[in-house]
């Protein structure tokens, strides 16, 4: 699957990272949400840096940061942002932090999905441990290509499942 992502047509990737913004825009629970969380993109994950830049004047964005095995979100703010673990740009020291209850919508990227919402991410956990702690009640979005949404994975009891999965391709 990266390898497929890592090989898309830069301006492929652009117009599906487009459609996948503009299908979390039409979901209600992206029309009734205060906060949003939302993900800094690998090369190989769809690009939301459209929605960052539209939603930033109607929606309070929070990004992700790794702390250890651990993983906590923050207010999103370009001029902050710094590269974090693993590469990605993440909020610096002075951001303000996000509390899991306080995110209504959370778009989570992954190697593979299913239709029913069944990811695969990246083998450390760090979405599933966050999804899991008491509080956290975001409706949560899967973000993928096309080709990255397969008939099955495997489960193990410590996923956590998507509610919905938006797709481009």
């Amino acid at each position: 699957m990266r390898a497929l992502n890592r090989g898309l047509d830069p301006g492929l990737r652009a117009v599906e990272s487009a459609r996948i913004v503009a299908q979390a825009e039409a979901l209600r629970a992206f029309a009734g949400a205060q906060t949003v969380g939302l993900y800094c993109a690998l090369p190989d994950e769809p690009d939301l840096s459209e929605a960052f830049v539209r939603w930033r004047r109607s929606k309070r964005l929070v990004v992700p940061r790794v702390e250890g095995d651990g993983m906590r979100f923050f207010d999103y703010d370009p001029r902050t942002l710094v590269r974090g673990a693993f590469g990605i740009l993440e909020p610096g020291p002075a951001a303000s932090p996000c509390l899991p209850g306080e995110i209504d919508l959370l778009l989570v990227p992954g190697v593979a999905f299913t239709r029913e919402g069944v990811r695969c991410g990246r083998g450390r956990g760090y979405y599933d441990r966050y999804l899991a702690q008491p509080g956290v009640r975001a409706v949560k979005i899967g973000v993928c290509y096309a080709h990255q949404l397969i008939d099955a994975l495997p489960v193990e009891p410590h996923d956590v499942r998507m509610d919905g999965v938006l797709f481009a391709g």
